[in-house]
């Protein structure tokens, strides 16, 4: 394993010629999308043969992505028509292509990636798979499962600051830029920013670049917005891969983000992160995470994921391009297993933090698990627990006198067996239907306390109510009825009527 002795020089002139050639040949999303056509699909399974056939009479823009998408070869004709008005010297130069015997090949990897207003570019490094072998220790990685799942976490609400902390190829950075009035990206990796740089050269894009670890480069400085896609991988204290490994022990990785961040806020910002967390022998994965926050910091765990530690060695090994079977493969994993069984470690969590200095307040913490399958951005669910939880910060010792209703999006699931006289209904379950699909076991009498929640009067008359029809004294019908109460508003599945 070996550090790459040259940074990438991608200047203003060489991006500005570059992003000529790609505007000029259609090499963007919608453009990449159309060329490959149901090949795209095949693609992303990581099956290029379909794609090489579909790209075959795409001209240019064909040339332009068996480059960078399918790291072939390319013969020096074609490519010089692709990248003008960008010379293959300069190319070259820059570590865009590299020279071989049959023609050039990539040397970073230049890939469109856009969202629902348009296309950028992003400039990493080519993965293990292209390169044929593992990749550097200063390896900076693509837009990968975590970063897209970062991104579809993250609250774009209008913020006047935001910092990416650890940016890597800045691809956070750049959703930033649709919801952000101004953007500072930090990372310890000199190849990283330089890297990061580039797409915002190439994309035309504003981005303060400050070189640190973790909030060194913005110390005193406070925002109105943090995400952080840390080096969350969790084992030994090294560092193989400055992408993945802090260099810490176990998860102190997310611990630090988790335990530092708030003190980087302005009063009312928010952070969104990805983070991991040992599940250990006799103790509570919540438990742990909790001891992490500083004081008034309202927080949201969600758990998406536990990974068996074999498992989890296995996959990691495999995305650095070492075969698990290999002697190097062998030897690091009964390192990492070995201290996964000394300390204790029965699985792997991993998911999304949301956080919120609240400066003065009682602060609200809540861990879940969320593993089922959901196709909606967590960000705006984020964004409205957050929204949420500061109303029933407010309103939560009135909640007597609110008038709630039911959404539309929540229905009443029933879960019944046969018996002696026929069917006998066992689970009743409310189920959202939207967002991340949250579900609530509730009784007989939640079903009929909420079957009143139609805005027309308010929670107080309804328990009265039903405590009259049911025998019961309303204090007592009350003080059972508010927890699961505050619970529904808290997911979304009971609202404040307006």
């Amino acid at each position: 394993m070996s550090t790459r002795a040259a940074l990438p020089d991608l200047s203003d002139d060489v991006c500005a010629r570059l992003r000529d050639a790609f505007r000029r040949t259609g090499y963007d999303t919608d453009g990449v999308v159309e060329a490959l056509g149901s090949a795209h699909g095949a693609l992303g399974r990581g099956e290029p043969e379909l794609a090489y056939r579909a790209t075959r009479d795409a001209g240019e823009l064909g040339t332009l992505i068996r480059l960078f998408l399918l790291g072939s070869t390319e013969p020096e004709k074609d490519v010089e028509a692709a990248f003008a008005p960008l010379s293959l010297d300069d190319a070259v130069a820059a570590t865009l292509l590299v020279p071989v015997a049959d023609g050039y090949r990539a040397g970073l990897d230049v890939r469109p990636h856009g969202d629902d207003e348009g296309s950028w570019w992003v400039v990493a490094d080519l993965d293990a798979d292209i390169l044929g072998r593992t990749v550097p220790e200063d390896h900076v990685l693509g837009v990968g499962h975590a970063s897209l799942s970062l991104i579809r976490a993250t609250s774009r609400r209008e913020v006047g600051s935001l910092l990416d902390v650890g940016t890597g190829n800045g691809v956070q950075a750049l959703h930033a830029t649709r919801h952000a009035k101004k953007v500072t990206a930090t990372d310890v990796s000199a190849r990283a920013l330089a890297l990061a740089a580039a797409t915002f050269r190439l994309n035309e894009l504003d981005v303060e670049l400050v070189r640190g670890e973790w909030f060194a480069p913005v110390a005193r400085r406070r925002f109105d917005q943090i995400v952080c896609n840390p080096p969350f991988v969790v084992g030994p204290p090294r560092v193989d891969y400055t992408y993945r490994d802090s260099g810490l022990a176990g998860d102190d990785a997310s611990a630090l983000v988790v335990r530092q961040l708030p003190g980087f806020l302005n009063d009312g910002g928010t952070g969104q992160l990805l983070a991991s967390w040992l599940h250990v022998k006799g103790e509570d994965w919540g438990d742990r995470v909790t001891r992490w926050l500083p004081a008034e910091t309202d927080a949201w765990f969600v758990q998406r994921d536990i990974a068996d530690p074999g498992l989890y060695v296995g996959t990691w090994l495999r995305d650095a391009g070492i075969d698990p079977r290999s002697p190097e493969g062998r030897a690091k994993s009964s390192a990492w297993l070995d201290w996964f069984a000394e300390n204790d470690v029965q699985g792997i969590g991993f998911g999304f933090v949301t956080l919120r200095r609240a400066d003065g307040a009682t602060p609200t913490i809540v861990c879940e698990d969320l593993r089922q399958a959901y196709d909606d951005p967590l960000g705006a669910e984020a964004a409205n627990w957050l929204d949420r939880v500061e109303w029933l910060r407010t309103n939560g010792d009135s909640l007597l006198d609110v008038r709630f209703r039911v959404p539309e999006t929540v229905l009443l699931e029933s879960v019944a067996e046969p018996g002696e006289e026929g069917w006998a209904t066992t689970v009743q379950r409310l189920h959202r239907t939207d967002g991340p699909g949250w579900s609530h076991e509730v009784d007989e009498l939640a079903t009929r306390l909420l079957a009143g929640c139609q805005g027309a009067l308010p929670l107080e008359d309804l328990i009265v109510l039903l405590a009259a029809a049911q025998g019961l004294e309303p204090e007592e019908l009350a003080e059972a009825a508010l927890p699961v109460v505050r619970e529904l508003v808290r997911h979304g599945m009971l609202l404040p009527a307006v």
